[in-house]
């Protein structure tokens, strides 16, 4: 057996050598210096002289890529093990019906994509065979991100397999009936087959190296051992254009994620054309992966290029293979013989003559079918040295046709991306080409049939005793009954109850207080999960470092310069916290693998992931929408959060809108807490409900959205009524009013109700006392914890309404009979609070922090936007003045006494 870590050979394994004994006194020459002058010396030399041929135009390959030939020379290649025969008819019946499926869709104008999957079939039937471990051995087995257009192909082989039938094929993107399959891996639509959804471009390449990372993470803090696990993420070349695609290589090379495996399908197009027309992109991914430290491995060529790689004695085919752009390498695959021979051959003498010795059948072989990626052998090959290589990462580029086996009227086309459905006499050339026994007769009224060889059958026995060998079924998402974790003692929680008296305190170290808390204890603790791209110092995060750690799996190889320190940084292999550098998207990456955990590997675990707010929902909402679509379950906490509470940072920092973006997700339960004790109870009741035993009919696929604050203020306790705790979880409870809170209004004063959230509860309290104690107005303060779950609870009641079933909303319950309009503050935009005003029966209005922030004091900002006390005054009294309730010129009078 080879050796996979040993230097990967180039075009010199392809090509005779003319002068053995002149190649031998260079490598002496070399080998020479190195022993009298040091590696040094010689890796200096190499360099120079790479640097004078690229200089005087000698064509060498750049020093980050090698030649456009295959990595695995063919007599270095294994023998695949298995029936090839077998699985070459496994695969036709998967290629039949995969473009049945979409054909037969398509007169219901659903769509689909069949060319992307008939490029890569052998890339998924290969690793199908011989690879992918399932998880009916240890619950884990591996992880695999399918291409989401690549996803007819897959539901083919289950149906080939026995795990989907007719109906449910024929039911292909149309799933309102409930028996449907959902367009693309979405394991919310069909949790028992997809794990990961992918079909975001870019998004499965990042969550593929953070879970392969979460797999170590795991396995090094001794939660579970899950290093037998490989990542395999197949991705498309256009796809690779994305920044999230490439954003993580360095990372994935940095901890040496061997267990890791990209596998591009490079089939040279995108959706509306190629790749890079005028370059090659197969060169530019090794450069960009082997600059990353990742192991490349190039599968280009089928075997029907062996002959004229033994033919090219001068390396002149090896060179115009490298100067050939893709746009060209796709015409030659739509063209006759002759048109190859003058445009490809005929540009070198050397060539010419090599083409000479080709017949025409031999020339369309080679330049129309025989691509490395559509070869079991080539496939098996480049597999099998992924998987045995250590130290690093591997990626496969392997160079395939789009449409292949489709028939000319797709293969290489620029549209096929786009093309939904084959003709009969296309099938009937499918079928022939795939030497598949269905005959005319089963074409009933001009619709393809689907083709099944039997349950019984060599073909599905074969597929089904390779994938038991495996370790049952593949893709396949479990989730394995694991008890609920019990609750941390009430004290973690109680704790913030009683308030923080004269002291003042911001919500988000409140937080990161509770969070202390919860992580030491004995049941649960070790399940917590910290993510921070690079920020836990501003959200008062460093007193973890010593006692939980920062996870590296190099644990901590140098002397930290506040060693001395209580609060040094501390880097650990079996580190808890994942502190992940300025990277948003990575954070989020690491966050999902962390919140599904609980399925991928049957393991619970409780992330948080804390960064600015600004830049969560803005930056990553793509992720977070993956995230749900994942089902993972965990706290997302946006600190510094707020319009108008930072202090200097301005425009691009002054969150007022992520509320808005997290309405837009169903799996997002948002909350807006204004004191500590509820983002306690918060907590609290997240840990019951997606970890703990939830309610009957509460979904456990949730995850939490918690707006913190860096406004250090007084923390009130908890008010001492029934109902605070249902309230805070629902979104709303009254926190006093006017009475309770020591104003004493006159007799019969105007009443008016104040809704406030987050940090903008406090200037509401502000405003209830000036309204009192300067306008003769009694006013109660609302706490509107979650302006979002009392909208969605409303719409829930509507819905039961038109079923027949009579349910009052929370918000219209909470606040029936509450004297006097209503009036809603938020320092966010006021379509966060707006989002119930429909439902409340009382006159409603608003305040919030529209248009762009800016760089002020917090009480200039509030004043620009209006959300100030003062300012919430005088809306109140507008409110009141247009019921009769208070003069009109009481607002005026307000107005100038306030400056505004």
């Amino acid at each position: 057996m080879t050796d996979p870590n040993a230097i990967q050979p180039s075009a010199l394994d392809q090509l005779p050598d003319r002068d053995p004994e002149e190649t031998a006194e260079w490598q002496a020459s070399l080998d020479a210096v190195a022993k009298a002058a040091g590696p040094h010396r010689a890796a200096y030399l190499m360099r120079r002289t790479l640097e004078r041929a690229e200089g005087t135009g000698i064509a060498l390959p750049k020093l980050l890529e090698t030649d456009y030939v295959n990595t695995i020379p063919t007599p270095a290649e294994p023998s695949a093990p298995g029936d090839e025969a077998l699985e070459a008819r496994i695969t036709a019946w998967n290629r039949w019906n995969a473009a049945a499926m979409v054909t037969r869709g398509s007169k219901y104008g659903v769509g689909g994509h069949i060319a992307t999957f008939a490029s890569a079939a052998w890339l998924y039937e290969t690793g199908f065979n011989h690879f992918f471990k399932g998880k009916e051995a240890d619950g884990s087995g591996d992880q695999l991100y399918i291409q989401g257009h690549a996803s007819p192909g897959i539901y083919a082989r289950a149906f080939l397999d026995g795990r989907l039938n007719e109906q449910q094929l024929d039911n292909f993107r149309q799933e309102a009936g409930g028996n449907g399959l959902p367009s693309y891996p979405h394991p919310r639509r069909l949790p028992w087959l997809w794990e990961f959804p992918t079909v975001s471009m870019g998004l499965g390449p990042l969550s593929a190296i953070y879970q392969a990372r979460f797999n170590r993470y795991l396995t090094n803090r001794g939660i579970k051992d899950v290093s037998a696990s490989h990542v395999w993420a197949f991705l498309g070349d256009g796809e690779m254009d994305e920044p999230e695609s490439t954003a993580a290589l360095a990372l994935a090379s940095r901890e040496g994620l061997d267990n890791l495996t990209f596998v591009i399908n490079c089939n040279l197009q995108r959706l509306d054309g190629p790749v890079r027309a005028n370059f090659k992109i197969v060169q530019e991914l090794e450069a960009q992966f082997r600059g990353a430290g990742w192991n490349v491995v190039k599968t280009l060529w089928g075997t029907a290029w062996d002959e004229l790689f033994q033919l090219d004695t001068t390396g002149a085919l090896v060179r115009r293979l490298r100067e050939v752009p893709d746009a060209q390498v796709q015409t030659y695959q739509t063209r006759d013989a002759a048109y190859i021979r003058q445009d490809f051959f005929g540009k070198d003498p050397e060539l010419a003559e090599m083409a000479k010795l080709l017949s025409d059948d031999k020339i369309l072989e080679c330049f129309h079918l025989s691509r490395g990626g559509h070869e079991a052998r080539k496939v098996y090959a480049a597999y099998k040295a992924a998987v045995e290589f250590k130290g690093a990462p591997t990626v496969i580029l392997a160079q395939t046709v789009k449409g292949h086996t489709l028939g000319e009227g797709f293969a290489s086309k620029n549209a096929n991306h786009q093309m939904k459905k084959l003709t009969v006499d296309e099938f009937k050339t499918m079928r022939d080409l795939l030497e598949l026994p269905i005959s005319d007769a089963q074409f009933v009224d001009g619709v393809v049939p689907y083709g099944h060889p039997g349950a019984d059958s060599p073909e599905v026995r074969y597929l089904q005793e390779r994938r038991a060998a495996l370790g049952g079924p593949a893709p396949a998402r479990r989730v394995h009954p694991v008890a609920p974790l019990p609750a941390p003692a009430e004290k973690a929680f109680a704790s913030f109850d009683k308030g923080s008296g004269s002291q003042n305190v911001a919500t988000t170290m409140a937080f990161v207080r509770l969070i202390k808390d919860l992580v030491r204890d004995k049941e649960s603790g070790k399940r917590w999960v910290p993510i921070v791209p690079d920020e836990a110092r501003t959200f008062g995060m460093e007193s973890l470092f010593p006692s939980l750690g920062i996870y590296s799996p190099k644990g901590q190889t140098y002397e930290p310069v506040d060693r001395d320190q209580l609060m040094y940084y501390k880097e650990a292999q079996n580190g808890q916290i994942l502190n992940e550098g300025i990277t948003e998207a990575g954070s989020m990456a690491d966050f999902i693998a962390a919140s599904t955990a609980y399925s991928t590997h049957g393991e619970t675990m409780i992330p948080f992931y804390i960064f600015y707010s600004m830049f969560g929902w803005q930056r990553t909402a793509d992720q977070m929408w993956q995230l749900g679509d994942q089902l993972g379950r965990g706290f997302l906490v946006g600190a510094t959060a707020g319009r108008t509470t930072l202090t200097g940072e301005g425009l691009q920092h002054a969150d007022g809108h992520s509320p808005v973006i997290a309405a837009t997700n169903p799996a997002a339960l948002t909350y807006d807490p204004a004191f500590a004790y509820e983002v306690a109870a918060i907590v609290k009741d997240g840990l019951r409900r997606m970890y703990g035993e939830a309610a009957p009919g509460e979904d456990q696929n949730v995850f939490y959205y918690l707006t913190v604050y860096n406004e250090p203020l007084p923390q009130p306790a908890k008010p001492a009524v029934d109902g605070v705790d249902e309230g805070i979880v629902k979104g709303l409870y009254r926190f006093n009013t006017a009475e309770s809170a020591g104003l004493s209004p006159v007799a019969n004063a105007p009443r008016i109700q104040l809704l406030g959230s987050g940090t903008a509860i406090h200037w509401t309290l502000k405003a209830q006392q000036l309204l009192t104690e300067e306008w003769g107005v009694a006013a109660d303060v609302w706490s509107a914890t979650s302006w979002t779950e009392l909208r969605r609870d409303a719409l829930e009641a509507d819905a039961a309404l038109l079923r027949g079933e009579e349910r009052m909303p929370y918000v219209r319950q909470a606040l029936q009979g509450a004297e006097g309009p209503v009036l809603a503050v938020s320092d966010y935009m006021r379509q966060v609070p707006d989002q119930i005003a429909q439902w409340v029966e009382q006159d409603y209005s608003s305040l919030g922090a529209d248009g762009f922030g800016l760089s002020d004091t917090r009480e200039a900002a509030r004043r620009h936007f209006g959300v100030d006390a003062e300012s919430i005054v005088v809306a109140a009294l507008a409110q009141l003045a247009k019921r009769g309730e208070v003069k009109a010129t009481a607002v005026k009078e307000a107005r100038e006494k306030y400056g505004l």
